[in-house]
């Protein structure tokens, strides 16, 4: 049964001091369970610091949230991200991030050697999915990071590889992922829906352009190729592309009046209409089988829990369900049809995640969905002050790379961001992170391990 906010927040008071209060320190409490150490899996949501290298480092970033300590100027400001604050609630070493490196543009700083760090536990990296290992940013995708997104089936494996292959049982494990592979499967599904919208556009237009002409199948191979060159050059416009195509229309023996705006503009608002029914025919047509992608991967993670951490003899497992991406300022601008599929994506890998764990006594599944929603749309019994307007600086001026990635006490926005929600589109700031702390250790005040 969901609980209401100020009931949540109520019982999160009670772990209050173990999590540090304010966010300034850390505390200790009386605890049933005794951990040995923190082991943890997932993306940028749980990242120390994998990509605190090279020019990214040099910036004063490292983790995606407000980077450094800036308790002096607010004791919110603590740098700290959820699994930091765990451990020191159970005072556990800091975290450190068990791989570094980049693999990207090498004339940007973003070419750093891959080290594997001994005896550090934290496998979670920006940008890393469940299974599959291109996530965003990395090399693959064209990102000049080149961020190095190791899945979370393969951190398991890199972890027990250095473990004897088994957990010692008296270890914390914390898991969360997911967001990721919404993420890459709507860039996938809008750039199929775009390149769909621009070859109907195309054709449309050619073929329109093309009919006056004396010889209309030689002038649709000329005005395709000026309108597929365009296409293709640095700096393009739709209105240079539409352009080249009329010009290459009008110079066809016959088809000189297709020059003309009045002539022509109908044919560009046709073609418009044709890729726009195009674009969204694809969008239509594929959505359900992103969905499907995330019941896949809530699959994926779930059994990679069961058989590859518990079965391994992990005893005390944490596993965070996704946040509300819905409510995130990146979803802001979505369309009515792109934040349904998103809810729907999202909604999907947590009930596929949550009924597949449901049985497991060795698992704290924790609702973080429901948290980041109630956080969302009833900020105030939280302390929030802002939950829509990112706390960093995310011009190109600013922030080079345009993320939490390397935003810090130098490029925050102007006032007081303390206590906002998100540090950019996506990402939490610390004072969101340490709530995330209280209400995990609710969770686990629950299961007995308190």
């Amino acid at each position: 049964m969901r609980q209401h906010h100020f009931a949540i927040a109520l019982i999160a008071a009670a772990a209050l001091t173990a999590c540090g209060g304010d966010g300034s320190s850390g505390g200790n409490q009386t605890q049933k369970t005794k951990f040995s150490a923190q082991v943890v899996f997932g993306d940028s949501l749980s990242d120390v610091g994998s990509y605190a290298v090279g020019t990214v480092k040099a910036l004063g970033g490292g983790k995606f949230g407000i980077n450094g300590d800036l308790t002096t100027v607010n004791p919110a400001l603590t740098g700290k991200n959820w699994t930091e604050l765990m451990a020191t609630q159970f005072s556990l070493p800091a975290p450190c991030a068990a791989q570094t490196g980049l693999e990207g543009d090498s004339t940007k700083g973003f070419a750093v050697p891959i080290v594997f760090h001994a005896g550090c536990t934290n496998y979670a990296q920006g940008g890393s999915r469940v299974t599959n290992p291109v996530g965003p940013s990395h090399k693959l995708t064209g990102s000049p990071l080149g961020a190095l997104t190791v899945p979370v089936a393969t951190q398991i494996q890199n972890h027990l590889s250095v473990s004897s292959g088994k957990f010692s049982g008296t270890e914390l494990v914390l898991v969360m992922a997911g967001a990721n592979d919404v993420f890459m499967q709507l860039g996938g599904l809008s750039a199929g829906a775009t390149a769909a919208g621009s070859a109907s556009f195309g054709t449309t237009l050619v073929g329109s352009l093309a009919a006056g002409a004396t010889n209309p199948q030689t002038a649709a191979q000329a005005i395709g190729l000026a309108l597929k060159t365009e296409s293709a050059r640095p700096g393009r416009t739709d209105a240079s592309v539409i352009a080249a195509a009329v010009g290459a229309a009008a110079i066809q023996p016959g088809n000189s009046a297709v020059g003309a705006p009045a002539v022509y503009g109908p044919m560009v608002a046709s073609a418009q209409a044709a890729g726009a029914k195009a674009g969204a025919a694809y969008f239509a047509a594929t959505s359900p089988s992103l969905v499907a992608a995330m019941a896949t991967a809530a699959t994926e993670l779930t059994a990679l829990v069961k058989t590859r951490i518990i079965a391994n003899g992990a005893n005390y497992v944490v596993v965070n369900n996704m946040p509300d991406i819905g409510t995130t300022p990146s979803s802001a601008g979505y369309d009515a049809a792109t934040l349904a599929l998103v809810n729907a994506m999202v909604k999907t890998f947590n009930d596929t995640l949550g009924t597949g764990l449901a049985s497991e006594p060795k698992v704290a599944y924790v609702d973080a969905f429901w948290a980041s929603h109630d956080q969302a749309t009833n900020p105030a019994p939280y302390g929030l002050t802002n939950v829509t307007t990112p706390a960093c600086d995310l011009s190109a001026a600013k922030n080079p790379l345009g993320s939490s990635l390397v935003c810090n006490g130098g490029n925050l926005i102007a006032g007081d961001v303390s206590r906002y929600a998100f540090a950019d589109s996506v990402h939490p700031t610390p004072f969101v992170h340490l709530l995330l702390a209280r209400y995990v250790s609710k969770y686990m005040l629950q299961k007995g391990w308190l």
